[in-house]
């Protein structure tokens, strides 16, 4: 009993967590102005419409482009989360009352930022209704992404059985049911549980950081450097392995060679125009092998 007490105490501290930080200025990312600013210096205008119309995926954007892009994000929030944590551990021990939370409620923030991100640019829709508080299903699947950050392996497996819900039915929202009442929710309540123990750990090991003036500063920031930037990275490698980041059948491609400015449509084998942009050998697209360059090969 008191097990379950203690669980439940563990689960409701990380909802609030959730919840607090989702409401922090700055948190919530608009998914449409942040993939037109990624995806600028990388694609063509026509793609990065469609990828803000429908997905990344849809428009056929290369796996290895998108995960430039996720280095990019990924590079940003460490640098900025660590330096606000560095910074909350300047006053030291006097001031660990109110720094402590401010910097955990900070992290968290970050969190919901880069996981926003990553999700965007491997085709989740957007997590954000735009009411102000978090709907259900919003927190459970930004809680299986936070268990997957935290290396939780059954949080990468409802996170895979989420993707491929979406996947069969071609749909534009989070499947609600699957995360508030089906299989995936028991799971999102253990990973709840176990993130409001780790998150606590977590919260003691920065108090002791921060104890010493100064010092605590450099010890602090790079405590969240050294934990958020393989997080991050966590989050990003099972993100973009999901069917759903797969990019969309768009043209032809040769082993070893370049298709300038062209694509080839699947069912007609007509060279269509692609606005001068090359498309490059993708770490991910399928190989032809004993095609002459004249064949149209197999769609990407």
């Amino acid at each position: 009993m008191d097990m379950d007490k203690a669980g439940e105490s563990a689960e409701s501290r990380f909802s609030a967590l959730l919840v607090a930080a989702a409401k922090l200025p700055g948190v919530r990312i608009d998914r449409a102005a942040y993939l037109r600013t990624a995806l600028r210096r990388h694609c063509t205008e026509e793609d990065i419409r469609r990828a803000t119309e429908e997905t990344p995926a849809s428009a056929g954007i290369p796996l290895d482009v998108l995960d430039r892009v996720a280095n990019e994000s990924i590079r940003y929030e460490t640098a900025k989360v660590s330096a606000i944590s560095a910074a909350t551990g300047l006053p030291g021990l006097l001031a660990m009352p109110a720094t402590v939370p401010a910097d955990l409620a900070q992290y968290v923030g970050h969190m919901l930022r880069v996981a926003q991100k990553l999700a965007y640019l491997y085709s989740w829709p957007d997590l954000f209704s735009g009411e102000e508080d978090l709907d259900d299903a919003t927190k459970s699947v930004l809680t299986l992404f936070f268990g997957v950050m935290f290396g939780t392996q059954s949080a990468n497996v409802a996170v895979g059985k989420v993707a491929e819900a979406m996947a069969k039915q071609v749909a534009k929202t989070l499947p609600k049911k699957a995360l508030t009442k089906g299989v995936v929710y028991p799971v999102v309540k253990k990973i709840a549980q176990h993130l409001g123990v780790s998150m606590t750990k977590q919260t003691f090991a920065k108090s002791v950081s921060k104890a010493v003036p100064v010092v605590g500063a450099v010890v602090s920031g790079g405590f969240t450097f050294a934990t958020f930037l393989p997080m991050s990275r966590r989050l990003k490698t099972h993100l973009s392995g999901l069917e759903i980041a797969e990019p969309a059948e768009c043209g032809q491609v040769i082993v070893g060679e370049v298709v300038q400015g062209e694509e080839v449509s699947a069912a007609t084998g007509v060279k269509i125009p692609r606005q001068g942009r090359d498309w490059r050998i993708g770490r991910r697209r399928k190989e032809v092998e004993g095609k002459r360059p004249s064949e149209p090969g197999p769609v990407l």
